[in-house]
């Protein structure tokens, strides 16, 4: 099977209906990276239960001043390293070791100092912080948006951060002009 390779990085990937695998069923995936090699990704619309950021600053103690603005929100990232965290921010912030960046509007940092910088109220102006990611390799991304498994489509920051959690899968789609109540869950071929 030969594909070829768009360049996703900086993309939201939109789950269509039919999504078989209930981890992503209406997820929305903010694509950190992608190239030949593969991709990764971070659900942005799945709220992490039973967890809160402030609890995490907690467990790994990392003070938490009393200046720092509201904390983000954590989500379960994707099935990949659940352990390890990730947070997805505006470029207002870097992290000299660290901060990949995306594009001109977002980064993604997965070091302590970020963790430890929000916690000063010294962190990025907007951000949400996952735990784990969602990850393809070579090829395999492309052949499940091939086979209808996704959209995509750019995103803002209004939808990434400030959109509410229930309603970015379907703000996503409306960004594109397509109705969810509409839309097919099958691929059509001329």
């Amino acid at each position: 099977m030969t594909t070829t390779v768009t360049k996703l990085t900086g993309k939201l990937l939109i789950a269509m209906p039919d999504m078989s695998d209930p981890r992503f069923a209406k997820s929305v995936i903010f694509m950190c990276d992608h190239s030949a090699e593969g991709g990764m990704g971070l659900v942005i619309n799945r709220p992490k239960q039973g967890v809160s950021f402030s609890a995490l600053l907690e467990q790994l103690e990392i003070a938490q001043s009393i200046n720092a603005g509201p904390f983000p929100r954590l989500y379960d990232g994707g099935p990949v390293e659940q352990q390890r965290g990730f947070v997805l921010h505006s470029s207002d912030y870097r992290c000299k070791d660290g901060t990949l960046e995306v594009d001109e509007s977002f980064r993604m940092t997965a070091t302590l100092k970020v963790l430890e910088d929000i916690g000063r109220g010294e962190g990025p102006k907007t951000a949400l912080m996952t735990l784990g990611y969602a990850g393809w390799g070579p090829g395999q991304l492309e052949f499940e948006i091939s086979r209808n498994g996704w959209l995509t489509c750019d995103p803002n920051e209004e939808l990434v951060f400030h959109t509410p959690d229930d309603q970015k899968w379907s703000a996503s789609l409306k960004m594109m002009g397509i109705d969810p109540l509409l839309l097919s869950a099958t691929a059509g071929r001329a």
